[in-house]
């Protein structure tokens, strides 16, 4: 088995694969002061509990955007599982061809999520994650990653809303239904999600245009959603053609198979033979 880490800002998703397909997954909080002893506690019991064997993980793989988790996640990969994590960055094998001035400032994420969506749904796309921030990813159907953009995700705003104003309150976030409004909680929701889907649906139909410049005025674009509010944002808009929830995971264990077999020999003794 495979277990995957998709670790975000607020959020870590753990997935566990069997002969490359998703049989588990679970969300835990994110928390950098956190141990490798309590992150290993918990996913071992998430494991029993779906009567799944610890020692049946043959092999781990970790995206981050909070550099902070690395370190106790690798740690906890050897501790609990005697494995050495692969960390998606630079030296991993993907298949994508990046275009962004600097590759190295691309988040892991936004890679695991091309890979995933190119493999599922081919190219060109338009990729938007809708989590802690709202990202957005173009990529063509010659597996280039593009470029894209990054925008406050809908927690986000609301906390900030919350935080920086002295008479607002904390809210769900959760459509209203109108946005003519009678009250603060639903007037501050209204501006909230239907503020958030007029900037999703703007920033794809402008992202369509640029990239359709790219890649041909005559090829389809599919859209792909993914985060934790997808589906909300996707209900009061038509731009998003597909929402998978599961594309990162997904993406991991795609990019977990493009390099399992250098990793496998880099772990192999040689044989006597070999050594003389």
């Amino acid at each position: 088995m495979l277990l995957a880490f998709d670790v975000g800002n607020s959020n870590i998703v753990m997935g566990i694969f069997e002969n490359g397909k998703l049989i588990q997954d679970w969300r835990l909080e994110t928390h950098n002061n956190k141990s490798a002893d309590e992150y290993g506690m918990v996913i071992n019991q998430l494991l029993d509990y779906e009567g799944l064997d610890a020692g049946a993980v043959k092999d781990v793989i970790i995206s981050t955007v909070v550099p902070s988790s690395l370190y106790t996640l690798q740690h906890l990969s050897v501790k609990y599982f005697n494995k050495r994590a692969l960390v998606i960055g630079p030296g991993v094998k993907t298949g994508l061809i990046v275009k962004y001035d600097n590759p190295k400032q691309v988040g892991a994420d936004r890679i695991v999520n091309a890979v995933a969506a190119l493999s599922k749904y081919g190219g060109p796309l338009i990729i938007v994650d809708l989590g802690t921030a709202t990202t957005f990813c173009a990529v063509s159907d010659k597996w280039e990653y593009l470029g894209g953009s990054i925008a406050p995700g809908l927690k986000i705003s609301s906390d900030a809303l919350f935080e920086k104003t002295a008479k607002l309150p904390r809210v769900e976030l959760e459509e209203p239904g109108h946005v003519i409004c009678r009250n603060t909680i639903e007037s501050m929701q209204s501006g909230l999600v239907y503020g958030h889907m007029g900037m999703v649906d703007y920033i794809v139909k402008k992202m369509k245009k640029e990239l359709a410049k790219y890649v041909g005025e005559a090829r389809p674009i599919k859209v792909i959603a993914t985060g934790g509010v997808a589906n909300m944002i996707d209900n009061g808009i038509d731009c998003i053609d597909i929402v998978d929830k599961q594309l990162t995971l997904e993406g991991l264990q795609l990019i977990y198979e493009k390099n399992k077999t250098v990793r496998h020999e880099a772990r192999r003794q040689p044989t006597p033979e070999e050594m003389l």
